[in-house]
């Protein structure tokens, strides 16, 4: 599968990957910072954003589409970060191809399983009938009832475009991320232990990684780093994106 991509900067490789519901838009400021120092591609992963759809949908294969990227751009080897379920993708690929990584970020992410946590988002889009809307005030409105952090709505709303005639519509194949959800939340599991430089970013405020799963990350990260944002959320790099940034360049320069 062709992911689409976009490219800054020059150096040496680091691939960025978005979270669920997400696209590599997310990380278009921080793209530009880091791309001071390092040639950064931001990631659409399959079914988000402007990558094709598909209705197979779970971690080995999104870890082989990135490997299809990087063989498609003579990448040997790169920096790898990922915010949840691409931070998910990033630990799956370090698992299946541990010699292209040359530094792994995972933020806000653990190895284990999650319990389901987007019932209501998959309620609220599958009763929004985009048909019926003009403008995306009125898409918000729509939503606000039911999602009522706006963060979340506006993250939502940016997987809606316009279509030939102007229609709204899901950039996101919803049917084929809600089809394979449990598929979202499962274990990465690691045969052998990652040798390589990896840093775990977590939120203060988020508790997507816990004690025990400290334990488990040190089992099979040895050459892990944890940063914990204070005052962030799960959306760490954009409650913080200047400690963020700051961590995931110490880390990277050294």
């Amino acid at each position: 599968m062709k992911l689409y991509y976009r490219v800054t900067g020059h150096g040496r490789a680091l691939i960025l990957l978005h979270g669920l519901f997400g696209s590599g838009d997310n990380w278009y400021t921080l793209s530009k910072s880091f791309g001071e120092q390092f040639r950064t591609y931001t990631i659409d992963q399959r079914n988000h954003g402007r990558s094709p759809h598909s209705e197979v949908f779970n971690y080995e294969v999104m870890a082989e589409d990135l490997n299809e990227l990087m063989a498609d751009h003579d990448i040997e080897s790169a920096s790898i970060l990922g915010h949840s379920m691409g931070g998910k993708t990033a630990m799956q690929f370090a698992a299946m191809y541990p010699g292209k990584v040359d530094r792994l970020i995972v933020v806000d992410i653990a190895l284990r399983q999650y319990p389901p946590g987007h019932d209501k988002i998959f309620e609220a889009i599958f009763r929004l009938d985009l048909r019926k809307y003009k403008t995306r005030s009125e898409l918000e409105a729509a939503l606000a009832p039911e999602i009522s952090d706006l963060a979340v709505r506006q993250l939502l709303l940016k997987n809606v475009e316009r279509d030939e005639n102007k229609r709204f519509r899901w950039k996101i194949d919803i049917d084929a991320i809600y089809q394979n959800y449990e598929n979202v939340n499962a274990v990465i599991t690691l045969k052998t232990s990652f040798e390589r430089p990896t840093l775990f970013i977590r939120g203060g405020k988020s508790t997507y990684i816990s004690p025990s799963d400290l334990e488990e990350i040190r089992r099979f990260f040895p050459l892990e780093e944890v940063v914990t944002i204070d005052g962030a959320g799960h959306w760490v790099h954009a409650d913080a994106p200047a400690e963020f940034s700051k961590a995931v360049m110490e880390f990277l320069s050294r």
